[in-house]
């Protein structure tokens, strides 16, 4: 990029920023860099700048770096949550695709800040990141870096089984005051506390957890008795950038909707030529379509829903159409309050009570949704349509973003049968696990844990435990 083209870019960008701003916008200031397209595809595959090494994001980055060479797929930007945020534009944009991208990252900048799920997020994140992998290259100059390695290799492959509500650095303990502690008053205050009878030991658990715990790494990482203190840390490290994950994994489709809605306002409002204009809506007209008849493009969805709930909201109805609520029931609302009500739902919702609540039947219409089943005809198998009716695929697409998609396991046992072996429970819900997947995941776990583990799960409607020694998988009904 020549200064020429630098110094128009950094015009456009300081002009797009006022007009989110005299929209309604309220995004964090953003820092923009360009960069060549491995840079990009980089970025992409590490999830967050300088972050730690290890082998699955190489690989990522070299499929990404190849579907681009092959042009199955390009990456335009990248923008991190922090405040400021980061973004990350492609050197080989021309100016218009600049202004998009731009628009696109303001949107989700306005996005990061106002939505409730990103509320408690680490908004440094990104230098922590850098911080961690700096104590990880640490960690792999003592021990070795395939030691550390393989040690990754285990955590990562339960890095989703968090619970964002329990703490970043630990479970809260039973704390003793110390006598710096006490409060200062009376002259014989201190002689007093002294003489007081010692409270009585509290009894100990009869089971660990107590309660059935989500948290799988926490859980972990407290209460293994063959982790290393560096062991431990790693853990927390990966829980710590995985809680700083877990919001865009709830908001996929919401936050690529929200960005769109606001890349296409906010160009629309811009002094662009007659032949700009053209191209942007070309442009436009390639994000917000369906990438193929079985998987959702987010871009689209989002978009057409927030589209609908201004259209709805400002009470702009067809001849025949009855607005209703989400539940159903006949409504009548004030009209003119669409952007006002998209605000709203942009900073309450996550994607699954968004698509329950705004997903309507003329939408699921409109945008050709349905279910698939694949079944076998003449020696083949075949994609059939399965189901169309709109509430069904409404909840249906709800229901796979459960748990964004992760199955629901939870630690019962700490101590299974007396022999400090862990029983995992998986809450069935109709979807089973992988089994392949599972048997991988279940020998790290026995690295973690140093002992058997055992999965209760549900295969074929047959209530079945999964045990692993950390060798033999072996399986029985219960």
């Amino acid at each position: 990029m020549t200064s020429a083209e630098r110094a128009e870019l950094e015009k456009w960008i300081e002009m797009i920023y006022e007009k989110a701003l005299e929209l309604g916008l309220d995004p964090y200031p953003v820092h923009f860099e360009v960069v060549p397209a491995h840079v990009i595809y980089e970025l992409g595959a590490y999830g967050l700048p300088a972050r730690f090494s290890h082998w699955t994001f190489g690989r990522d980055y070299h499929v990404q770096k190849t579907m681009y060479e092959y042009g199955v797929s390009r990456i335009y930007e990248l923008v991190f949550n922090a405040d400021p945020a980061q973004a990350f534009l492609l050197d080989v944009n021309d100016m218009l695709s600049h202004k998009l991208v731009v628009a696109h990252v303001y949107g989700h900048s306005d996005f990061f800040k106002n939505n409730i799920y990103f509320e408690h997020t680490d908004r440094r994140m990104i230098e922590r990141a850098r911080l961690h992998a700096e104590r990880i290259r640490q960690y792999e100059a003592r021990y070795g870096p395939l030691v550390v390695e393989q040690f990754l290799d285990a955590v990562l492959s339960i890095e989703e089984h968090i619970d964002p509500v329990l703490p970043t650095h630990g479970m809260p303990s039973r704390h003793e005051p110390s006598r710096e502690e006490q409060p200062v008053g009376d002259t014989y205050e201190d002689i007093f506390y002294m003489v007081q009878p010692k409270p009585k030991p509290q009894p100990k658990p009869r089971k660990i957890p107590e309660e059935p715990q989500k948290d799988l790494l926490l859980f972990i990482r407290d209460h293994s008795r063959v982790l290393e203190d560096w062991q431990r840390d790693i853990i927390s490290m990966v829980r710590e950038e995985m809680i700083y994950f877990l919001p865009q994994l709830k908001t996929k489709i919401m936050n690529e909707g929200w960005a769109t809605f606001w890349h296409e306002r906010i160009l629309e409002n811009l002094p662009l030529t007659a032949d700009e204009h053209v191209q942007f809506r070309k442009m436009h007209a390639s994000v917000v379509q369906p990438y193929s008849r079985l998987s959702l493009n987010p871009y689209y969805v989002g978009y057409k829903i927030f589209r609908d709930i201004e259209r709805r909201w400002n009470g702009e109805l067809e001849p025949d159409e009855q607005e209703t609520d989400w539940m159903g029931y006949p409504i009548e609302r004030p009209q003119g309050q669409g952007l006002r009500k998209v605000f709203e739902v942009r900073q309450l919702e996550c994607d699954q009570s968004f698509l329950h609540k705004y997903l309507t039947e003329r939408l699921v219409r409109e945008l050709d949704l349905y279910t698939y089943r694949v079944e076998e005809q003449d020696g083949e198998l075949v994609w059939v349509v399965d189901e169309t009716d709109w509430r069904k695929v409404r909840d249906t697409l709800v229901d796979q973003l459960t748990n964004f998609g992760v199955p629901v396991l939870t630690v019962e046992d700490g101590d299974w049968e007396h022999r400090g072996e862990l029983y995992i429970k998986h809450h069935y819900d109709g979807k089973p696990l992988d089994m392949e997947r599972t048997t991988r995941c279940l020998r790290y776990l026995v690295k973690l844990w140093g002992r058997p583990v055992h999965i209760e799960t549900v295969v074929d409607d047959e209530p079945l435990l999964i045990s692993c020694d950390g060798q033999n998988i072996t399986q029985h009904t219960l």
